[in-house]
């Protein structure tokens, strides 16, 4: 425990420690919304690409991204095996590359169609590659932490309510104020995470024996084989894509559907990842009550309600959709706080804690990557084939983004949520259980 707090799982979290922690996880959010919502409609909008190239772009590029994640989650155990030192510099070299990618994006160096798309393409693998090994290497840094339920979805819910603080600040600045000042605070928000995260509790140093280092292989497959693991991933992919899909088309719906300024969109923006953070608390509470999947449920249940009142909004209507946003950013943290600390318990008790937890968050990041690829790369040329463009005031091409907006992630959600009750709620009365 040298260098950080001492603390053990068995002990209540001390906020110091939740904050040295959890505080790079605000960079690595604030990222996250400027790659995955600002950027397509800046290219699509700003820069004249069209709608199904961009689309397509993100697709390939996301794509390729996440096939590389079981890789970098292999790299994020030999880093925990080798020392805590190596993940410490291995992470402010990513973050060194994070930062420098990010600007390139926005700040790109050419012109035309063609030299954009190439530009985008290369430039979102560089970014999302760095992004990808430090975020495995961050989680699988709170996953060594270990605790009961309460105590893991505490350490989640450090990491990611800090991180909804950053998505805010990216929401903020991106829209309002533009790129550079959004640049300028991602790069010192970088910098600090990493400073603190030397600062954070250590989780202990693991050995690795021969025979495992020769199974390095059938390690990294290894998650995939688990029935427990499957299942929750199901769970995780059909909720993230129902999630994915509004957060890719938010700007086009806020803007063209509702005919909003971008600061009342800055506003609907802060108002979703507020009430996400200040829900956490909630949470919490509802898990340590009811349990992790059944606090999971409700959140998706909520998100639901929320999502078939905006298929119905009209232009204008900005005070009901400002409603919706604190309501969904409430479901969005049960989203935030359950997933994660189900699978770090889920490493627990399959023996991989702090021997194979990377290769576990490889997947499940490959996962996430493919929520999103398939939100943009889908839906962006589904709504160019049913007629809307960015900019439409066309009725029939509205009423289609609204619907899909909204009401194909609550069939998505609801879809989410049976598995998660026929897989994993209704199973715990049986005598093998649904994490067995």
């Amino acid at each position: 425990m040298t260098g950080g707090p001492s603390w053990r799982a068995s002990q209540a979290l001390p906020w110091r420690a939740g904050l040295s922690y959890g505080l790079l996880g605000l960079p690595l959010a604030f990222a996250a919304l400027p790659l995955y919502v600002v950027l397509p409609h800046y290219y699509a909008d700003d820069l004249g690409l069209p709608l199904s190239t961009v689309g397509a772009l993100l697709l390939l590029v996301r794509l390729m991204d996440a096939g590389a994640d079981p890789l970098l989650g292999r790299l994020s155990d030999l880093l925990y095996r080798r020392s805590i030192h190596a993940v410490l510099w291995t992470a402010g070299a990513s973050a060194l590359l994070l930062g420098g990618g990010m600007a390139g994006l926005f700040l790109p160096l050419v012109r035309g169609t063609t030299a954009l798309a190439a530009w985008m393409v290369a430039g979102l693998l560089f970014t999302c590659l760095a992004h990808s090994l430090l975020l495995i290497a961050h989680q699988a840094w709170g996953v060594q932490l270990g605790g009961d339920r309460v105590q893991r979805s505490r350490i989640v819910a450090w990491r990611e309510g800090l991180g909804l603080i950053g998505v805010v600040a990216a929401s903020a600045l991106s829209v309002a104020w533009g790129a550079g000042p959004m640049l300028g605070v991602f790069a010192l928000a970088l910098l600090a995470g990493w400073l603190t995260l030397w600062q954070a509790p250590r989780p202990p140093l693991a050995i690795e024996t021969h025979e495992e280092h020769t199974a390095g292989k059938s390690r990294l497959w290894q998650p995939l084989t688990q029935a427990s693991f499957r299942r929750l991933l199901a769970v995780f992919l059909c909720n993230g894509i129902a999630s994915a899909i509004p957060a890719a088309l938010m700007l086009f719906f806020a803007q063209d559907r509702l005919l909003a300024s971008p600061s009342q969109i800055a506003l609907f923006l802060t108002l979703y990842f507020v009430s996400g953070a200040l829900s956490m608390p909630a949470w919490l509470q509802f898990v340590r009550r009811f349990g992790l999947e059944r606090a999971w449920l409700a959140g998706m249940l909520l998100a639901v309600a929320c999502f078939g009142w905006a298929a119905a909004l009209q232009g204008g209507q900005l005070a009901a959709f400002a409603v919706i946003c604190v309501l969904s950013g409430a479901a969005l943290g049960a989203d935030l706080v359950a997933p994660g600390a189900l699978l770090a318990l889920l490493i627990e008790r399959h023996g991989a804690q702090g021997a194979h937890d990377g290769a576990y968050l490889g997947w499940w990041n490959l996962a996430t990557k493919l929520n999103l690829a398939l939100a943009a790369g889908v839906t962006l040329p589904l709504l160019q084939w049913l007629g809307y463009v960015p900019g439409s005031q066309d009725p029939l091409a509205l009423q289609r983004l609204a619907w899909i907006y909204a009401l194909l992630p609550c069939a998505l959600k609801l879809a989410a949520a049976w598995l998660l009750h026929s897989r994993m709620i209704a199973p715990q009365n049986s005598p093998t259980g649904a994490m067995s």
